[in-house]
């Protein structure tokens, strides 16, 4: 018995030791696979499925750049067109003016902006003087307009000739509040600009310039919009050189009664700049001097203002001191095509916007003649 269990287990290591008997994981590849594809391919008319799928895939690349430059209409007249074979794009050749392969001539001019895209646009205080000028304009060239304003000076009155256009909106907020928009450009000109104004709520006035202008910057650096902030020549204080240059740093007071605009404005310059320097915003800094137009307050205490006003109201004019000190004067329109330019420009600034003559009080008060009538 031992010995026929040694001769089994014997056989059974030859067996293991056969090169035939080994056992391999991998299956051997049929030496027929390549005919065997080319058959199921042409099996039940795989083949021609696939070309099938191929033709269509390329006619729509070929027609997609070409229905892109049509119309709705014509691009549907097109697609029916090349579905109904040969003839019916033959048809369409021959029907004249109706036909989609027929040459179009363009007459006319040609918008400059065509080819602009569509900037959508926040302006804060743009129911203000300026800043609801400056909206009209960016509307005009077909901006989308978001004005944020909480009429503590604005009027409505000043945008309602845009209600209803689909391209403008306008929000009642407080820029001393946060807020979340999407947009490409913003600018900041969210504050009472007149002393009768600011001097109103001092407290009011400084918070402004500096919480408004933080949460606006922060949204630029949230959505990566470029900023534009609209300064003031105020900044300067009393100066002791005239014209004032950007690069003169100005002799200021701190502590009296216009100090909540004038420092609050420096203020706002130097957050700016630090965003621009720490974080990497795209800002401008415009510093804005004496400007008049349509939609000013009458009652700001602006010497343009109150030379109208008493005119308007047939009332002396009032020139204090002897007239002989100088301003310059800029109409609304010329502002609001600096800042525009500044906006779209490559330069952050600052940059004086104003006129370079300067007038006498004496010069304003004769361009008002008395008892004037509108």
């Amino acid at each position: 018995m031992k010995q026929l269990h040694k001769q089994a287990s014997v056989n059974y290591r030859r067996d293991e030791e056969m090169p035939g008997n080994q056992y391999s994981p991998k299956t051997l590849k049929h030496p027929r696979s390549l005919p065997r594809s080319i058959n199921y391919l042409f099996r039940e008319q795989r083949l021609l499925f696939v070309l099938v799928g191929v033709l269509i895939g390329s006619t729509f690349f070929i027609l997609q750049p070409t229905l892109s430059r049509l119309g709705p209409s014509e691009a549907r007249t097109a697609v029916t067109s090349s579905l109904s074979g040969s003839s019916s794009v033959v048809q369409s050749s021959n029907r004249g003016s109706q036909g989609i392969f027929q040459r179009r001539s363009v007459s006319g001019r040609v918008p400059a902006d065509l080819g602009r895209r569509r900037l959508r646009i926040v302006v804060t205080g743009g129911a203000g003087f300026v800043g609801s000028h400056l909206v009209d304009k960016l509307i005009a060239r077909g901006d989308e307009v978001i004005v944020i304003d909480n009429f503590f000076t604005g009027r409505k009155d000043n945008l309602v000739h845009l209600f209803g256009n689909p391209r403008f909106e306008l929000i009642r907020h407080d820029v001393v509040e946060p807020i979340l928009l999407e947009v490409d450009q913003i600018y900041h000109l969210a504050c009472p600009a007149s002393p009768v104004h600011y001097k109103y709520n001092p407290v009011k006035t400084i918070k402004t310039n500096v919480m408004g202008t933080l949460n606006m910057l922060g949204l630029a650096k949230r959505v990566g919009a470029r900023f534009l902030l609209t300064s003031t020549s105020e900044v300067y204080g009393d100066p002791l050189e005239h014209p004032q240059k950007e690069t003169y740093w100005g002799n200021v007071n701190p502590i009296g009664e216009r100090s909540c605009y004038d420092e609050g404005k420096r203020t706002a310059e130097t957050l700016t700049m630090d965003y621009h320097r720490g974080a990497g915003v795209e800002v401008r800094i415009a510093r804005i001097f004496n400007t008049y137009g349509p939609r000013m307050c009458l009652d700001d205490g602006r010497v343009v203002s109150n030379f109208v006003a008493q005119a308007i109201r047939k009332q002396p004019m009032t020139v204090y001191g002897d007239g002989k000190q100088t301003r310059s004067f800029q109409y609304v329109s010329d502002l609001v095509d600096g800042l525009v330019a500044l906006m779209g420009g490559e330069h952050v600034g600052p940059f004086n916007l104003g006129n370079p003559g300067e007038f006498t009080m004496l010069e304003l008060a004769e361009v008002c003649p008395p008892y004037m009538t509108l």
